[in-house]
């Protein structure tokens, strides 16, 4: 026996059940009367919107629907308060991150003018002192009488050596040559010992196997001055005079003695001042401590003694002050 088929009806979603698409054509509506119902609840909602303009033509507390407002204010306002302060964090995001690399690019603005600017006065300062350094050489030499190739100090000797040496740009080519005398704006730097073609090696003043003949500027005794090793504020000359029985009073100034030829040391150069005197009644001798005038510890711009009309590859700064 056979048992009769179930016919199959195709499956719809639950979502679609009751729904009824619409057709097109003039029966779109189910009905005439569902038309005019729309109809006439459109005109109704026109017809308030016109009421409720015309009652409140009137702004202010003159118009008829000032209480409902206020009714609706006093009911919706916290909540309104609330909302916005609750996403106000959110539609603030936007404007916070603009404004923070607004910022930074700012600051990133003002520490390179910060920057700039530090480097400028920096540069300006170093550029005012090496004015200074070369105005005062020129005023040396005038006040020597002596022609001078002015040089910078490039390197210092190795602290291995125990001699206190300075290496200065000018050599044989600028007419630099062994045993000149070497000075700055301030005083007596020391001699030159060799050279090459265009450096030369300074032993200062300071070093312990340097000799110097000085004099007293307030009494005109001459003595010997032999350095102490020390550079900087610990840099000092020992001073002890032909005359063993006489001694420079304190605050004296010390010049240079003179060499024959002007060879390794001109007269007249500013060494240092007395600062102490030590007498030894056993001996029957006296010692006096000089403070140098130069500072060994910042040696830049130096002169070296030449004759006048030196050839050289570099301008010469000449008595008159003139740069030939």
């Amino acid at each position: 026996m056979r048992l009769p088929t179930r016919t199959s009806s195709p499956r719809t979603s639950r979502l679609l059940r009751g729904y009824r698409p619409l057709r097109p054509g003039p029966d779109s509506f189910d009905t005439r009367s569902d038309r005019a119902r729309l109809r006439s609840r459109m005109v109704a909602l026109v017809l308030a919107c016109l009421t409720l303009m015309t009652l409140d033509h009137h702004p202010g507390s003159g118009s008829p629907l000032e209480p409902a407002r206020s009714a609706m204010g006093s009911l919706f306002g916290p909540v309104e308060s609330a909302t916005s302060a609750a996403i106000r964090p959110v539609t603030d995001l936007g404007g916070w991150l603009h404004s923070r690399k607004s910022m930074q690019n700012d600051i990133a603005t003002l520490q390179a003018a910060n920057a700039r600017l530090r480097s400028q006065a920096a540069t300006t300062q170093y550029a005012r002192n090496q004015l200074a350094e070369y105005q005062g050489l020129t005023s040396a030499a005038g006040t020597l009488g002596q022609a001078l190739v002015p040089a910078h100090v490039v390197a210092y000797g190795p602290a291995q050596s125990f001699s206190r040496t300075v290496t200065i740009d000018a050599g044989s080519k600028a007419g630099v040559t062994p045993d000149q005398t070497v000075l700055n704006a301030d005083g007596l730097v020391g001699r030159v010992l060799r050279v090459t073609a265009t450096t030369a090696t300074v032993l200062l003043i300071v070093d312990t196997e340097s000799v110097v003949g000085g004099r007293v500027g307030a009494s005109m005794k001459v003595g010997f001055l032999h350095g102490e090793g020390g550079l900087g504020d610990h840099g000092s000359l020992d001073l002890q005079l032909v005359d063993a029985t006489q001694a420079p009073a304190q605050g004296d100034t010390i010049v240079t003695w003179g060499s024959h030829d002007g060879a390794p040391y001109v007269s007249g150069v500013p060494i240092g001042r007395v600062t102490t005197v030590y007498a030894s009644l056993r001996e029957s001798t006296q010692r006096a401590v000089i403070k140098p005038f130069v500072d060994f510890a910042a040696l830049d711009l130096v002169g070296v003694v030449v004759p006048s009309g030196t050839h050289s590859d570099r301008g010469i700064i000449e008595a008159d002050g003139s740069l030939q």
